[in-house]
């Protein structure tokens, strides 16, 4: 799976233009997801020197990225048909609706590949009470 990740307020605490400090568990989760074949991109608002300062504080930590504000490592931003819309599978940021789950949800949802309700409901112990919605449509 290709996953891009955000920097500020996802793998470290909104310090911006510094670096803060790491979010728990962070690095870690990541570098687990990279060791188990998943292609990781980091995906920040970061540019310039704010961006290889970054680059360099998660690379000192032991994480490395597929790529950077890119899709592969080789793209060019030359093309005129250039896309800033990454083709990835899912998106780690702080900015999604409801926010940012713990590291250790997120981990269980890309491997289990479950939703953040189902993992919920599971640690709420309400699974076998959660009735699914009615169709209110024919499949022919």
């Amino acid at each position: 799976m290709t996953i891009a990740v955000d920097f500020d307020g996802t793998i470290v605490e909104h310090r911006y233009p510094d670096i803060g400090r790491e979010v728990p568990f962070a690095i870690e989760t990541l570098k687990m997801l990279s060791k188990e074949g998943h292609r990781l991109i980091l995906w920040s608002v970061r540019e310039g020197e704010l961006l290889n300062e970054a680059v360099e504080w998660c690379r000192e930590r032991g994480l490395e990225f597929y790529a950077i504000n890119k899709d592969y490592p080789e793209e060019s931003n030359n093309d005129n048909n250039f896309s800033r819309k990454l083709k990835v599978s899912m998106f780690i940021d702080d900015r999604n609706v409801g926010g940012l789950p713990d590291w250790g949800i997120i981990y269980r949802m890309i491997n289990e590949k479950k939703s953040y309700r189902d993992i919920l409901l599971e640690e709420l112990g309400k699974e076998e009470h959660i009735e699914k919605p009615k169709r209110k449509w024919k499949l022919w």
